[in-house]
């Protein structure tokens, strides 16, 4: 090949990784900032940041797309370029702890710039079967305690290792109530020892709280350790202790918004995190840790070497009654279900797929508070026609034929929806235990208590778009009607005349857009008598006009609905978060 010609391509090589590396540090700016809106307690700006790190990804791809063009003008269109820069750029990240990003971003650049349907091979990095941790035993920033001596002393040169601008409020208050803590759970777990306490280098942020995460290594093996701080008034103080893995695991779960850590090195972390939480996915931790793009890299990996390998495995149509907005389809045996747009939607849908995707994207960008399901957006994917169920994917090719077609051997989804399976609350209801049932109502009353505090008002309150995890909580996750709930008109039914007392109620109600008539919404929840009294008893109030009104008046004066992703048993002595 000629010199100057290896020589260009080098230098593109370069530019990527440079661009890429450039995202980096601006994706860690805006990180860092977090320990500052925590300090200052500046709620606003903490959603402000959150949107901006999620939206510069695409803000770096295209700027990096216009650099390329500048260097290689006219031969950016050759595939045979791309393809060396490709190989040039493997060499040039190979020695990097993270190699993988550079290589998503790149991939990123890739089909972008060709429109690229399903894998292109020869300018990709595609790689099923590679590892983003292969190598990596243990994360290698860490804060190392020895805990052979007083827990107390431990607890204290934790905290003074986290130092805050605001301070501690009441620094030997938070000291005891974790050491306290932390014995008495040894205690109820049959831990003779305590050996060492190790943690993150880097605080965890989100939301309105920070977190110390590690783990301690005690006589009966390792277990988790999460200390939840809040910053009040008063300076900082910690709120809760968490050691049980399945709690945990709620705060890295995938219904909750991403972790705001200002790593050096991300996929050591993510092998530290692994060992304490073995049945998280490796796709999620990235993707909680901010590292959206590579969580769909490993998603797509996952699934894709799933299929390859179990060629018997059917895409099936998924359990729960057929959505008027969305085809839903899932494998049998992998427990992600894929959302495609139909091209029309039934009555009385009147709203249009960009409707649609602006319901995702809000979702998306937005503080999920444990109560909305992670939606990941992808295009092109390319799966094996004989993997379909037959009516599936008639299903697709008549009521989706905008977005999903047959191409030889394989049929194209040209853009879908990808989240997390949940069992329909629908269907969980009629499943499960009278006791499982009943609980599951009222968590579902919670949940919408939940994410109107948010400022979300689901629109469709059915059951069906509800979802309930392994766990038992009650997940939204069909968003086609989603809205803000500033936007919405609470009204009570008014009283009817007597000339309208026989007639239908729509025939003489006047309804505009917005209007919510809450008073109305048990009619349509179709469950037994026992549990709709289970959902009234404990949360009546969300049947009530005034209710709502009253939260939406909170909502405009700046109150703030605290959500923490752990139990009221986690919390520690002490005065409560303000």
């Amino acid at each position: 090949m000629h010199p100057v010609t290896t020589s260009l391509q080098s230098r593109a090589a370069a530019l990527v990784l440079d661009a890429f590396l450039d995202y980096n540090a601006r994706f860690s700016d805006i990180t860092r900032r977090a320990k500052r809106r925590f300090e200052r307690r500046d709620w606003k700006y903490v959603r402000v940041d959150a949107a901006a790190r999620i939206d510069l990804y695409e803000v770096c791809v295209r700027e990096t797309l216009g650099r390329l063009e500048l260097l290689l003008e006219e031969r950016l269109r050759s595939r045979t370029i791309w393809s060396s820069i490709r190989d040039e750029l493997e060499t040039l990240v190979a020695p990097m702890l993270d190699r993988e990003f550079p290589k998503t971003f790149f991939n990123s650049l890739s089909r972008r710039f060709f429109h690229t349907d399903g894998v292109a091979a020869d300018i990709e990095f595609v790689a099923l079967d590679a590892e983003p941790t292969a190598g990596i035993s243990d994360a290698t920033d860490l804060n190392s305690y020895p805990a052979a001596g007083n827990l107390d002393v431990v607890c204290e040169r934790i905290l003074a290792d986290y130092p805050f601008a605001n301070g501690y409020a009441d620094i030997s208050a938070c000291v005891n109530a974790i050491a306290t803590t932390l014995r008495t759970r040894m205690r109820e777990g049959a831990v003779r020892r305590v050996h060492s306490i190790d943690l993150v280098k880097s605080a965890f942020f989100r939301e309105r709280r920070a977190y110390l995460i590690g783990r301690i290594s005690t006589s009966a093996g390792d277990l988790p350790l999460v200390i939840a701080l809040v910053s009040t008034a008063d300076g900082v103080r910690a709120d809760a202790l968490i050691t049980e893995v399945d709690q945990v695991s709620l705060i890295f779960s995938y219904t909750r918004s991403y972790f705001h850590v200002d790593l050096p090195t991300v996929s050591d972390v993510v092998v530290f995190l692994r060992a304490l939480l073995p049945h998280k996915p490796i796709e999620e931790l990235f993707t909680v840790l901010g590292r959206a793009k590579q969580g769909k890299t490993e998603r797509y990996r996952h699934l894709f070497r799933h299929l390859a390998r179990h060629p018997d495995e059917r895409l099936v149509r998924a359990d729960g009654e057929r959505g008027m907005v969305m085809a839903v389809f899932t494998p049998k045996s992998w427990p992600l279900v894929f959302k495609v747009i139909r091209d029309q939607f039934a009555y009385p849908k009147d709203i249009a797929r960009r409707q649609v995707e602006e319901k995702y994207l809000l979702v998306f960008r937005y503080d999920r508070i444990g109560r909305l399901v992670d939606a990941q957006e992808f295009r092109h994917l390319r799966f094996p026609r004989r993997q379909f169920d037959a009516d599936m994917l008639a299903e697709l090719l008549s009521q989706c034929a905008e977005t999903v077609s047959l191409e030889g051997d394989e049929v194209l989804v040209r853009h879908c929806y990808v989240e997390r399976r949940l069992r329909p609350m629908n269907l969980f209801v009629r499943e499960a235990t009278p006791d499982a049932a009943r609980r599951a109502m009222r968590d579902y009353g919670q949940a919408i208590k939940d994410l109107a505090r948010s400022n979300i008002f689901p629109g469709d309150l059915l059951l069906k778009n509800f979802g309930i995890t392994r766990g038992g909580r009650a997940i939204f996750y069909d968003y086609d009607e989603l809205c803000l709930l500033d936007t919405c008109c609470f009204r009570t039914i008014p009283q009817a005349r007597f000339e309208d007392e026989t007639r239908p109620l729509e025939e003489w109600l006047t309804v505009r857009e917005g209007d919510v008539f809450p008073e109305m919404f048990p009619r349509f929840l179709g469950v037994p008598a026992e549990l709709r009294l289970a959902l009234l008893e404990s949360h009546g109030e969300i049947f009530d006009a005034a209710w709502w009104r009253g939260v939406q008046q909170g909502i405009a004066r700046g109150d703030y609905s605290d959500v923490p992703p752990y139990p009221a048993s986690a919390r520690l002595p002490g005065p409560a978060a303000s």
